[in-house]
């Protein structure tokens, strides 16, 4: 707790105590000035706040209704009630400001992932500690074990385990060596890194993220700007109405009424009422508890390694129905890896990759690295020579003096070596020693782990639509989209076409409903912007493409996506049983105290009581962990 809430809190303690005794006190006059104690000392600061804001012309807040309703109380002798409502005021709002600082937190523990220095490695092998705004690209910075990475950049030597929590949610480190991007945020673990800097501070990771998180307020949803609007006009609306309702029914009683009582007479009951009117129509479980409602489902969505720029994006979540997803880097991995591998017979398959993979150990397109990676032990390169590039068709070398040949199918018939047709979709690798062939190697794009499980996910969450979007070849694409089990596969498409589909999937959906496309690369930033709700897988994802999201993946996990989806409803449900809980609640008290079927303890309930399990309600946002 803060030391501000600790001071709130003292307050509320002092008044508390000095509340009790004034009403276990029958001398009036000690009663009294028990009472009046009790309530400046709770109560000072809302008097203050309500003669500050009405110098500057801001009348009607909940200071204002507060300030009236409790003087008028004073003035009407009903000390304990005047204090009571203040001091139950305060409680209500020590217990807001506790709320909003536990979703605050949330999000502010990000806020932590912000480096305070790097180390700079200068040309004369010296290190200097400079800020991470002073260090430019190909600059080469170290990283100790224990620190936060400054900045994004490739490893150039070394090798550790990586702490990417404050990112992406996910409690398991992750191991990063040479060759390995590495994200700024993260927390080195273990060993010593050694890093060349890809991005200045401005566009790394880390700044974006923090960009992401500090803006992700300023964007209201339909309920907020709603409420925002409701209550500029709803406080006159009631203090005038209160004003009505001390000084007309007297009025029209008084002359038309048999009662025989004079205006002066009737006055003070209907005053009285009208003082209760005020502290019931107080919108504070209305102002405060929807916004923190979606405060608490960003927060919420943040520990899960979901970044959501604004409320009325989480809002629009809940209401997609149809999502349209990218396939590379999106579903599939976006990298190239051995899918099957089919030796001659009298071949085995570990002499297939092995030929394979000594062939093009000198190249370092991703084909000749997936099979390198497939083969798994050291290619020593001393085994090979008189490696020869074959244009368009493969290559041939020597491996241990045999002749080795490694290419397309076009590469087999120009040496003459017959060979079976391979599959319809990826790339197929075609191996002959001399004019022996020894197989077909099968590579293809790999399918994320979870990508199958948020297909399924998707649908039982209640999305009705799932389409894949690819500029693959019609098989490889059909593939991987019935494999996963989407509703609707287009492929062969060029970025512009991605955007004319999404147009028309746009046109063709219903009204009420929402469809969000998710996507990686820099040719989808397009479509991102076009969705209605973009989403962006940011840990591999490009700049333009996390530029052009509402909704960033930091986990790279397409799962998530449901995630979010859960999160999105589940706020929006919290927002609306807010709305109708503290509406009804207060219209049916407002008409009770009306009437004077309800006093002063009943409006304090109306007001602080709602507001009270309004906030605790909004809390529930914050639970993400079963989602």
């Amino acid at each position: 707790m803060s030391k501000k809430l600790k001071k709130r809190l003292y307050r509320i303690i002092a008044a508390a105590i000095l509340f009790v005794v004034g009403m276990l006190i029958k001398n009036e006059n000690i009663h009294a000035a028990a009472l009046i104690a009790a309530y400046v000392i709770v109560g000072y600061d809302v008097v203050l706040k309500a003669a500050k804001n009405i110098k500057r012309g801001k009348v009607f807040d909940e200071n204002f209704l507060m300030m009236v309703a409790t003087f008028g109380a004073f003035g009407l002798g009903d000390f304990d009630e005047a204090a009571a409502v203040m001091l139950f005021y305060q409680i209500g709002e020590l217990f807001q400001a506790y709320a909003v600082g536990q979703s605050r937190k949330s999000i502010s523990d990000l806020m932590d992932i912000r480096p305070d220095y790097a180390n700079i490695k200068r040309d004369d092998g010296s290190i200097e500690t400079v800020d991470p705004e002073e260090v430019a690209v190909d600059d080469v910075i170290v990283i100790k074990a224990g620190e936060r990475v400054p900045l994004d950049g490739v490893i150039l030597e070394g090798h550790s385990s990586l702490d990417t929590s404050s990112l992406t949610g996910e409690s398991a480190p992750r191991d990063a060596a040479e060759g390995d991007a590495i994200m700024s945020g993260c927390i080195n673990i273990s060993g010593l890194l050694t890093v060349r800097v890809t991005k200045e501070y401005g566009e790394s990771t880390v700044s974006k993220v923090l960009d992401l998180v500090e803006n992700a307020s300023s964007k209201k949803s339909t309920s907020e700007n709603f409420i925002s609007k409701f209550a500029k006009y709803y406080t006159p609306t009631v203090v005038i109405s209160a004003v009505i309702l001390s000084i007309v029914p007297p009025l029209l009683i008084s002359v038309f009424g048999d009662t025989g009582m004079s205006f002066l007479q009737l006055f003070p009951n209907w005053f009285k009422r009208s003082l209760t009117f005020l502290v019931i129509s107080c919108p504070c479980a209305l102002v405060i508890s929807i916004p923190l409602s979606f405060f608490g489902g960003i927060g919420g969505a943040a520990k899960r390694g979901i970044l959501v720029k604004g409320s009325n994006y989480l809002e629009a979540m809940a209401q997609v129905d149809t999502i349209v997803f990218d396939k590379t880097g999106t579903l599939t991995k976006g990298v190239f890896a051995v899918e099957s591998s089919h030796p001659a017979e009298g071949v085995t398959e570990a002499r297939l990759i092995e030929a394979a993979a000594f062939a093009e150990c000198y190249s370092t397109h991703p084909i000749a690295l997936s099979l390198r990676k497939a083969y798994g032990g050291d290619v020593d390169q001393s085994r090979v020579s008189d490696v020869t590039e074959i244009a368009g068709k493969g290559l041939s070398a020597k491996v241990d003096g045999r002749l080795i040949y490694a290419g397309n199918k076009k590469l087999m018939e120009q040496i003459g070596v017959t060979c079976p047709d391979g599959a319809e979709y990826g790339t197929m690798v075609y191996v002959a020693e001399g004019d022996r062939y020894l197989g077909q190697i099968l590579i293809n794009d790999v399918v994320k782990e979870d990508s199958a499980k948020a297909i399924k996910e998707l649908k039982s969450a209640g999305i009705k639509r799932t389409v894949m979007l690819t500029g693959d070849n019609k098989a490889a694409g059909e593939k991987v989209g019935s494999a996963l089990g989407l509703d609707e596969i287009h492929t062969q498409l060029l970025p512009g076409d991605k955007v004319e589909l999404v147009e028309k999937l746009l046109e063709s959906k219903d009204e009420k409903s929402r469809l969000a496309f998710v996507g990686d690369g820099i040719n989808d930033a397009p479509v991102l912007a076009r969705a209605d709700v973009g989403i962006a897988m940011g840990g591999l994802g490009s700049d333009a493409a996390i530029e052009a999201a509402d909704i960033v993946i930091m986990t790279d996990e397409p799962s998530k996506i449901t995630t979010a989806i859960r999160i999105a409803k589940k706020t929006l449900g919290i927002a609306k049983q807010n709305t109708v809980f503290a509406l009804s609640v207060k219209i049916g008290v407002m008409i009770l105290g009306a009437l004077d079927k309800a006093n002063m303890w009943a409006a304090v309930f109306a007001d602080v009581g709602v507001a009270m399990i309004a906030i605790i309600n909004s809390l529930r946002a914050l639970n993400t962990k079963k989602m």
